[in-house]
């Protein structure tokens, strides 16, 4: 149930309000924006009584909400939500672009590809410690030694931590050194990890599904959610279809959807959705025209001879024209870079 409250409501009847709903046994979400204050109720409201409601002369208008999610509907929370980062910002006019290789092969490789990216525009640095692969007999990642890796990479250029998270067991570890932590599609629906993570604020990049509806996967946001970390991004990696020319099929009408459902950040992944360097570029620039909140880009020095998924990855220099388009796109879109 959402209570759309009236411009001149004072705090005292606001909080008078409040107090009568939580002994309703709800959950109040406040919402305060520039122009309209809204109250989300939690739980249980099929006993609570609109039309009483209605007659608080706080209240402009009540609405019951049908979508299952909460947190993360725009009703909830009319205004576009923009998630700090260790100083940079996911939201808004900027757009966010997080770049690197799929795995954090060597010190010198990550810092490298890091000065590159940075100089190009990236204002975010990922790489792959802990690597969830098809086969178990594939490269795994290097762990809690590529994770200090990527802290040495971030002490040369001050780039934030992206890199993904697979196991509750290493939690503390991220909550120390990550600046935010990705959460992978084949972890989408890992409720523990979900809920574990939710018990932190750090900022969570949360990959669709290979598979999941899109309520699917804002129910996934709304379970790191419910436990307190509102710090949540989208990312559209592309879903799994009949088509096999490409590695996935990149669904970019989620950005208006998302958009239309959520007050959530969403960035685009070209580099997993095609699977192939062809289809990078495209797909980056019609995700800037859509909309999109940002880019993830994967980038090797030498993709010919990466650990994992060289046939995805744009070198240095085909990653510093990739952003001289995405910088003229987002002008054109009144948009930066």
């Amino acid at each position: 149930m959402i209570i759309v409250l009236k411009q001149e409501a004072n705090q005292v009847e606001v909080n008078r309000l409040t107090k009568k709903l939580q002994s309703l046994g709800v959950t109040i979400n406040h919402s305060a924006g520039s122009t309209t204050t809204i109250l989300g109720l939690i739980g249980d409201t099929s006993k609570i009584d609109m039309s009483k409601i209605s007659a608080n002369q706080a209240v402009e208008k009540v609405m019951r909400v049908q979508e299952p999610y909460k947190k993360a509907n725009r009703l909830f929370h009319p205004e576009n939500s923009i998630i700090s980062v260790d100083g940079e910002k996911i939201g808004g006019k900027r757009l966010g672009i997080i770049a690197g290789p799929c795995s954090v092969e060597s010190e010198e490789q990550i810092i490298g590809i890091a000065k590159r990216v940075k100089a190009a525009g990236a204002n975010f640095l990922r790489g792959g410690a802990f690597k969830p692969r098809t086969s178990p007999y594939s490269f795994q990642g290097l762990e809690l030694e590529g994770l200090n890796m990527l802290k040495a990479a971030k002490a040369e250029t001050g780039l934030p931590i992206v890199t993904e998270l697979m196991s509750t067991k290493h939690i503390d570890a991220f909550v120390d050194d990550v600046d935010m932590v990705q959460i992978g599609a084949r972890n989408m629906q890992n409720f523990d990890l979900l809920k574990e993570i939710g018990k932190t604020q750090l900022p969570v990049l949360l990959k669709r599904g290979l598979s999941a509806t899109i309520q699917e996967w804002l129910m996934s946001a709304e379970y790191i959610m419910s436990e307190g970390n509102e710090n949540v991004i989208l990312c559209e990696r592309g879903i799994r279809t009949y088509e096999t020319i490409t590695r996935n099929t990149l669904d970019l009408q989620a950005v208006p959807v998302i958009k239309k459902l959520s007050h959530l950040p969403i960035i685009i992944d070209p580099s997993h959705a095609g699977g192939y360097t062809y289809l990078v570029e495209p797909m980056a620039k019609a995700a800037v025209v859509a909309g999109a909140d940002g880019l993830m880009i994967e980038v090797h020095d030498d993709p010919e001879n990466a650990w994992s998924d060289g046939e995805q990855c744009l070198t240095p220099d085909e990653f510093d024209r990739l952003m001289d388009k995405a910088k003229r796109l987002a002008e054109v879109e009144g948009r930066e870079i």
